[in-house]
């Protein structure tokens, strides 16, 4: 009723039409529409375009599936495992020239699969920049994690490069002191237990490129290392009925690398070729303990993986109003795996402990935009990909998989003001490498999760069908309605260690379907005398519904959230240089379904004032108060524990831990150079 009520009066106070671009699907933001917000970088600039939300992209296998909604100079970044909002953040915000935001399709754009995409446009030439960058963050509690950060990037010429160091840490805050009980079906005391656990997580990374005529075209290459140590220890008191102490431990360090490159180069003005190469690795180290009542268990695993790429793709307009595209993708990946589990110091056997699989994936491609009229776009494709699966160790197999992938998008702008987007597609899921891995959580009743190598993909028909309507200057609203109809749906189901033990593992367990609702809005208040204040956000609503393996009763998709919501406030203070406001990340439920036993995940809502104080271009001071309201219960775990399999029957052991987190102080200093 608030956005109702806000929208008709914009309409008698205001009523300003979209930007002329808009006619054409593309509305372009120069800076000095982002003057008042006085940007430190890219990705500042983003989060105030009216209508957008950035998408990162998929953590997945291959370049293609891997696309967020982000180009830089009409291109994807070389790099995949450097995510585009940090290779934004890496972009002064005065070597942007302007943004366009493509809304349907445009000739000579690659959409990426998405209905919306920003076009970051940088400025040619200039000197040198820089940025030098400190930060702490102080928990009430004591803790202290600062971090620092460094960049710098140039021109020789018409040569460019940029590099990155950073270096930091921070707590894990779904977890700290708090309370656990467990309630048992057979009438025992329930046992309470005080909980202290303090996740902790360091990182850093180096990244740097380059990039040089050749040949006629660019050539851009580009490197990163990512080092990260992740630990969790526990002290759980059991104060009742009988007191005793139990430890656990959790350690996860990994190393990643990334070597890569781009080849690009026009041939006459409306062909271009484009050739990425990239070879990814990842060493990680899991260890997970536990002792409790004189018995120690330890959970190890070892897990080494690499991805190579090749892609090429020769882009072609003919015309204004036409744009073809067609090229090919062919991927290597390869994942060795080993596990160790033992009780006491004794081995125990477990599915699927050491494994070497490999996956030799292809694809080719086609694609098309046609613009007809100033208010019509079509953009349609087809993707063809096939793949050979083999796996050596405790699990042998080979197998071939093939699937076709069909895409139609049209868009129809019937007013400049007002735009109405359709998309149907067939979409296949990438295999997820830890998903063939085993792991663990032997700190919850969770336990041991087996991995399974002999997984396939989902596939899904998605119908999807938007609203887009701009307000007045600056302000929209956009509504998505999403429908997938899901073939061999990745969940949970158990598995048979060889001396009979049950465990959890991923595996397709049926079809599904799911159905998603989505509002985004963008409402800056200066049409009604407020300058400088602005209220951005979105809901999210899904449903789902697959057959469980154990019950075979329909219920929800495992790990998927119900609802989710966002929403920032900023007040921009133009005189005093100043920019506050409230960031709002609203709490969520997800729950996983295993044989024996329902774990239900529930994290409360996220406030986070902040002010920024920038005095000239050079200077930014960055307050944050994370966690603001620092919830009684912040993160809440509860697992019903069934005596067997849940269709067995039986009333299962409740078990629910709930942790608070402290208040804290979050400052950065930043002084750019250049």
């Amino acid at each position: 009723m608030l956005l109702f009520a806000l929208a008709q009066a914009a309409a008698v106070a205001a009523p300003a039409p979209a930007p002329a671009a808009a006619q054409q699907g593309v509305a372009s933001y120069a800076p000095a529409f982002f003057a008042g917000l006085n940007p430190n970088n890219a990705l500042d600039m983003l989060g105030r375009l009216p209508g957008f939300t950035l998408d990162t992209g998929a953590d997945v296998r291959g370049f293609e599936g891997a696309a967020g909604n982000v180009l830089i100079d009409g291109q994807r970044p070389s790099s995949k495992s450097d995510s585009i909002d940090q290779v934004l953040q890496r972009l002064p915000a005065g070597k942007v020239e302007r943004i366009d935001v493509i809304r349907g399709g445009a000739p000579g754009i690659d959409m990426q699969g998405k209905t919306m995409i920003a076009n970051v446009v940088t400025k040619k030439g200039g000197g040198a920049r820089g940025l030098l960058s400190a930060a702490n963050y102080t928990t009430s509690d004591g803790r202290n994690f600062a971090g620092v950060r460094a960049e710098a990037s140039g021109a020789w010429g018409e040569r460019t490069w940029e590099a990155a160091l950073r270096e930091g840490g921070g707590p894990d805050d779904s977890v700290s002191t708090g309370r656990s009980q467990v309630i048992f079906a057979d009438g025992r005391a329930a046992e309470i237990a005080l909980l202290d656990s303090k996740g902790l997580d360091t990182n850093g990374s180096a990244t740097g490129a380059v990039e040089t005529p050749l040949l006629g075209g660019r050539l851009r290459l580009n490197g990163r290392l990512y080092q990260e140590k992740f630990k969790e220890p526990e002290l759980d008191q059991i104060v009742s009925p009988t007191p005793e102490i139990q430890t656990f431990g959790y350690v996860q360090k990994t190393t990643d690398t990334e070597v890569g490159g781009r080849f690009s180069r026009a041939f006459g003005a409306a062909t271009n070729l484009e050739l990425v190469a990239l070879r990814t690795t990842r060493d990680r180290d899991t260890d997970s303990s536990s002792s409790i009542q004189g018995s120690d268990s330890d959970f190890f695993n070892h897990a080494q993986s690499s991805e190579a790429i090749v892609r090429g793709v020769v882009k072609r307009r003919f015309g204004e109003a036409i744009s073809a595209e067609a090229g090919g993708e062919y991927a290597d990946n390869k994942l060795d795996s080993r596990t160790r589990f033992t009780i006491d110091q004794v081995a125990q056997e477990l599915p699927a402990a050491d494994v070497q699989v490999e996956e030799k994936r292809s694809e080719v491609f086609a694609r098309a935009t046609w613009r007809p009229t100033a208010r019509w776009t079509l953009d349609a494709g087809v993707r063809y990909e096939s793949s050979d699966i083999s796996s050596t160790g405790d699990v042998g197999l080979s197998k071939s998989l093939t699937f076709a992938k069909p895409r139609l998008a049209v868009s129809w702008a019937p007013t400049p003001a007002t735009q109405l987007r359709l998309r149907v597609e067939r979409e296949v899921g990438q295999l997820d490498f830890n998903d063939f891995v085993a792991s663990s959580n032997l700190t919850t009743g969770v336990g041991i999760t087996a991995g399974n190598p002999d997984l396939n993909p989902e596939q899904d028909w998605v119908t999807e069908v938007a609203a887009e309507q701009q307000l007045w200057k600056g302000a929209s609203l956009t509504l998505t309605a999403q429908r997938f109809k899901i073939a061999d749906v990745v969940d949970r189901g158990p598995v048979f260690a060889p001396d009979g033990t049950v465990f959890d593992r991923p595996t397709n367990i049926s079809d599904g379907a799911k159905d998603i609702l989505i509002l985004d809005f963008t409402l800056p208040f200066d049409a009604f005398g407020w300058k400088g204040a602005l209220l951005k956000g979105e809901v999210l609503r899904r449903w789902s519904e697959v057959i469980d393996p154990t019950t075979h009763q329909k219920r929800e998709i495992s790990g998927l959230h119900p609802n989710d919501w966002n929403a920032t406030f900023s007040q921009d203070l133009a005189r005093y240089k100043v920019n506050l406001g409230v960031d709002l990340y609203g709490g969520f439920r997800k729950s996983y379904y295993r044989f024996n036993l329902i774990e239900t995940l529930k994290l409360q809502t996220y406030v986070r004032p902040y002010a920024e104080w920038k005095p000239n271009p050079t200077w930014s001071l960055r307050l944050e108060l994370p966690l603001a309201t620092a919830p009684q219960v912040r993160f809440r775990d509860t697992i019903q524990i069934f005596p067997g399999p849940r269709s067995a029957g039986g009333q299962p052991d409740v078990q629910d831990r709930q942790f608070h987190f402290p208040r804290g102080i979050y400052l950065r200093v930043l002084r750019n150079f250049g």
